[in-house]
């Protein structure tokens, strides 16, 4: 009866004792990113490719993207101030919705969809096949020439991929303003520099920069622990997008939260 309980004690135990281990092993993986970095970069060639496939070829679906999150916002923001007399800030809204929350978050959403699933695919398969295994036979560390490339290439590619789908989504938001609701250019355009300040720049930038090192290394992270063939790809694939994304929305609130603190105790010191 005693044994019973136990195994059943432990049964109930097994998936939080489980969860734990695998935040130290991604806690240990990042450490040991960060160690190997700054002990000795890769080779550029490798962050040069990872920058490419990461930033560059990620430009048409954030262009995309933002652009069309500027339209809506400034569609609704017209049609829902209009009788109000507010149309006025609606470059405003944009911009400052834009900056501070949709902008980090939708690029970060993209990102994960486009890059991260993909490099958690790639990793899985070769862990799988027991490439890496080969790497490390060969006294290769795999985490200085796979994963250090991602996470300095995604660390340094977010947040500019971040300020680009902010500029779209103004650009966005001014196009339809003007040539389709006949705001004059003016009135959408003078109310960004008097009220959107610099702290709301940096804010996007900050939070793109979290969510690019989350994004990278979760994708890798996962990868790297993959098991049980193609299968087995398939579900790491899943398994990091779904927690890449919802450690986003998690974190983002977060950094909202901290970052308004400091900007009151900023601007109580000023």
């Amino acid at each position: 009866m005693e044994a019973n309980k136990n195994n059943t004690l432990w049964r109930k135990t097994l998936p939080y004792v489980q969860a734990l281990i695998a935040v130290g092993e991604y806690m240990a993986l990042i450490a040991d990113v960060i160690k190997v970095t700054l002990r000795r970069p890769p080779p550029m060639r490798l962050v040069m490719q990872q920058l490419f496939d990461i930033g560059v070829s990620s430009l048409p679906v954030v262009a995309f993207t933002g652009f069309s999150t500027g339209l809506v916002l400034a569609a609704q923001s017209i049609y829902q101030l209009s009788n109000k007399g507010l149309t006025s800030i609606t470059g405003l809204m944009v911009s400052k919705a834009m900056m501070t929350e949709l902008g980090p978050v939708l690029t970060a959403f993209m990102i994960t969809g486009r890059v991260g699933a993909a490099m958690c695919a790639e990793l899985g398969t070769m862990r799988v096949t027991e490439q890496i295994d080969a790497l490390q036979s060969m006294a290769v560390n795999p985490n200085r020439y796979l994963v250090s490339p991602r996470f300095i290439a995604g660390t340094i590619m977010t947040p500019l991929l971040t300020i680009f789908s902010v500029i779209m989504g103004i650009f966005g938001g001014y196009l339809i303003s003007v040539y389709y609701f006949n705001m004059p250019p003016n009135t959408y355009m003078n109310p960004i520099p008097a009220h959107v300040t610099y702290f709301d720049f940096f804010t996007g930038a900050i939070k793109g920069l979290v969510f690019g090192v989350l994004i990278m290394t979760i994708a890798c992270y996962k990868g790297m622990r993959t098991s049980g063939g193609a299968a087995g790809v398939g579900r790491s694939t899943t398994i990091s997008v779904v927690i890449t994304y919802c450690l986003i929305l998690l974190v983002n609130f977060f950094l909202t939260l901290a970052l308004n603190v400091i900007h009151d105790i900023l601007y109580m010191v000023k």
